[in-house]
C-alpha cells in the first residue's frame, strides 16, 4: 500500500524536489516546522522509500553528451526470459537515461544520451547485436529540451 503523505510532507517534498540542499532551518521556516521536526520527517520519508534518491542533475552537453534520442524498440517475442535479458542490457547501458516498458506500437521507449551520431550508431549496433530479440527500432532526435526532470506533482 502506498504511503499516504500529509500536507506538510507534500510541501517538504516539493521544496526538496526544487533544491535537495535546502537546510532544515529554511524548510522549517517555509512550512512552519522546527528544524528537528523537518529532519525527523525527512528521515521517515527516506526510510519509507518516499524519497528514493537524492542526486545531482548534470547538464548532458557539459558532460559531452549533447544529443538526446528517443528510441522506440519493438521486440520479436515477449517471452519472459528474452524480456528480462533486454531489461538487464538496458540497466547496464549508461547512455540509456530513461526506459519504459510500454503498450502500443512499441514495446520499450528509451531516452538515450549520445556524444554524436557515430556514438549513437555504436550503441544501437550493440543493442541489436547483443539482443537477438529486437525486431526493429525507430529513432527521434530531440531538437531541443523544453522540460526535463523527475519531479512528481505534489498538489
Amino acid at each position: 500500500m502506498p504511503q499516504l503523505l500529509d500536507q506538510l510532507d507534500r510541501r517538504l517534498l516539493a521544496l526538496l524536489q526544487e533544491n535537495a540542499r535546502l537546510s532544515a532551518d529554511k524548510i522549517g521556516a517555509e512550512i512552519g516546522l522546527s528544524p528537528s521536526a523537518v529532519q525527523r520527517r525527512i528521515a521517515r520519508l527516506r526510510e519509507s522509500g518516499a524519497i528514493s534518491a537524492e542526486v545531482a542533475i548534470v547538464d548532458p552537453g557539459t558532460a559531452g553528451y549533447p544529443l538526446s534520442m528517443i528510441v522506440d524498440v519493438e521486440v520479436e517475442r515477449e517471452r519472459p526470459e528474452l524480456l528480462a535479458a533486454f531489461k538487464r542490457w538496458i540497466m547496464r547501458e549508461g547512455a540509456v537515461q530513461e526506459a519504459w516498458y510500454v503498450t502500443g506500437d512499441s514495446d520499450f521507449v528509451l531516452v538515450v544520451a549520445a556524444r554524436d551520431i557515430p556514438d549513437y550508431d555504436g550503441l544501437m549496433h550493440r543493442m541489436v547485436s547483443e539482443n537477438a530479440n529486437i525486431r526493429r527500432f525507430r529513432t527521434r532526435v530531440a531538437l531541443g529540451t523544453l522540460k526535463r526532470g523527475a519531479a512528481v506533482p505534489l498538489e
